[in-house]
């Protein structure tokens, strides 16, 4: 029996506690390993690597210090499957990319850095080029560093590999591993055999990604290692992979995303109250008592639950949950609804409407609320304007990927420098011409554009405009209730991307008597201009339920 289906034995009996997803994985594998097709699986191929790492690779701080990497069953699981799995006719790796999310202190780094000093030296590449990559050469080098320490206290690595300044030279091959950020002169030209990308989180763009993936091309059988956690800054590069590790899972089963060049590896809780369960913890800890210690472990949530101040970091850290900042009123998991709907199949009838109004630095949005007969769901539909002459500058200094969302149609250009509040109307008109949806009322900032609000007036009728006072006194009670109604998952929102960021930027100001209403977290780039359009919409919704519900 071969590590993988040792592993996948010790799951299925209950010895040893998985996610859900790692679960299937190895289910998926198994049953690869017994029904080949034109991939087979290699067991002298995968215990190589796994041999190379043990008698080879050492450890080099801490208790272990000196002492020779010996994998738990999960590393030499995950290895098998990585370097197994070979075309039948070539023996050419089937996988390209594996992606580890994992919680923090669970040995990710120095399995990663093993990996690497085996792709430089042990994977019969001419000339392998090794990268530990992330955006800042300095995140690059963690990794890169720990294969430095490893080749010093390994007397057999010393004796091939020299470690200069910023590269590792092996002179058997002429292979080299270096690191490598997005600030790095070097970004041109790479032929890439191995990539270590860690934290995937904290990449800022997918530049350095971009970048790496294409200097793959030329190999014959070059491999991408993520390694990361969870993080709090949502739809990026991070939640991108994520939700490809989702569909990959998913495709295991209902065959409907397949690709089998991508290994999933993802140790997480389940659920979001499962880290007040001990018994849970492993599945996003598989290392859970022997390198990360369960007693810290157990002082982090005892702490996390007498101070809830806590709880986020523990849960994106410690548990690979993803989460919002700490300054953010709306959890990861509340906000998160990816439903999406067919406007055309549900033909609604009337709308609530919103706007948030913005000159020439926060984004414009305009919302519609609208519901159907015999179904409780809030769909919302919305559109966001930034001024044409300013979008290439706002694309780069707000990091947001304005351009992809325009061709989504998520997003439009509004002409000059700043907004023509006529375009709010507009689109408006265009929901009722195009969906027969009209607007039965329609919320705003009472301090917002008065041609708007009276061009609005003389288009839709005067009892259709409704002002929302920005203040507490109006807004706390919708937004808690608005906060419930995304818990149920019963606001569908389409699985709109720019939504869904506004309402990770929003935090909240609370008076003394628990009265709040949204702000923006500290970080002034952080726009929240959609949920302040939804929200007014919402207000609007929770003050005339009773007669819409009637309407429709």
């Amino acid at each position: 029996m071969n590590y993988i289906e040792k592993y996948y034995a010790e799951i299925q009996n209950g010895n040893i506690v998985v996610s859900d997803k790692v679960r299937r994985v190895y289910k998926h594998l198994v049953d690869k390993i017994h029904h080949p097709g034109q991939y087979i699986y290699d067991d002298n191929k995968a215990q190589f690597a796994i041999d190379f790492i043990q008698n080879f690779c050492r450890h080099s701080k801490g208790k272990w210090a000196g002492k020779p990497v010996i994998l738990e069953l999960w590393q030499k699981a995950m290895t098998a499957a990585m370097f197994g799995f070979v075309d039948k006719d070539t023996g050419l790796r089937e996988y390209r990319q594996v992606i580890l999310i994992v919680a923090r202190k669970n040995g990710k780094s120095t399995w990663a850095a093993c990996i690497g000093l085996f792709l430089l030296i042990a994977d019969g590449e001419g000339g392998p080029e090794i990268y530990s990559a992330a955006t800042k050469r300095d995140q690059a080098k963690l990794i890169w560093s720990e294969a430095v320490r490893m080749v010093k206290k390994s007397p057999a690595f010393s004796r091939r590999l020299k470690c200069l300044v910023s590269k590792i030279r092996c002179a058997m091959n002429e292979g080299t591993f270096e690191p490598l950020g997005s600030d790095s002169n070097k970004l041109d030209g790479l032929n890439v055999h191995g990539a270590l990308i860690d934290e995937l989180h904290a990449l800022k763009d997918k530049n350095i990604y971009d970048v790496i993936v294409d200097g793959m091309t030329a190999r014959e059988q070059p491999l991408c290692l993520i390694t990361t956690t969870a993080g709090m800054i949502r739809d990026n590069i991070f939640d991108q992979k994520y939700n490809e590790c989702q569909r990959i899972i998913n495709g295991y089963d209902d065959g409907e995303y397949v690709d089998e060049r991508v290994l999933p590896i993802v140790y997480e809780l389940d659920s979001r109250d499962e880290w007040l369960k001990p018994e849970c913890w492993q599945k996003a800890n598989p290392a859970l008592g022997s390198i990360k210690d369960r007693d810290e472990l157990a002082r982090k949530v005892y702490a996390a639950k007498k101070e809830p101040l806590l709880i986020k970091n523990l849960l994106c850290k410690d548990f690979d949950m993803r989460e919002t900042s700490g300054q953010a009123y709306f959890t990861f998991e509340q906000l998160n609804n990816e439903a999406t709907y067919d406007i055309q199949a549900l033909h609604p009838r009337y709308g609530i409407g919103g706007f948030d109004l913005s000159d020439t630095t926060d984004l414009t949005c305009a919302t519609m609320l609208f519901m159907v007969p015999g179904d409780d769901t809030i769909y919302v539909r919305q559109m966001y304007w930034v001024p044409e002459e300013l979008f290439d500058k706002r694309c780069q200094e707000d990091n947001e990927p304005y351009d992809v969302w325009e061709k989504r149609g998520l997003l439009r250009k509004s002409p000059g420098f700043r907004i023509d509040y006529r375009l709010i109307k507009k689109w408006f008109e265009e929901m009722q011409t195009e969906y027969d949806c009209y607007l039965y009322k329609c919320g705003y900032d009472r301090w917002s554009a008065s041609y708007l609000v009276e061009d609005m007036k003389s288009t839709f009728g005067e009892s259709v405009l409704v002002p929302v006072a920005q203040g507490k006194q109006t807004l706390s009670a919708p937004m808690k209730n608005l906060g419930a109604e995304l818990t149920a998952k019963r606001v569908n929102y389409d699985n709109n991307p720019i939504l869904k960021w506004c309402m990770v930027n929003v935090a909240v100001d609370v008076d003394r008597n628990d009265n709040i209403q949204p702000c923006k977290t500290s970080n002034p780039r952080k726009r929240i201009d959609g949920f302040a359009s939804l929200l007014d919409a919402f207000v609007v919704l929770e003050q005339n339920r009773e007669n819409y519900l009637n309407l429709i």
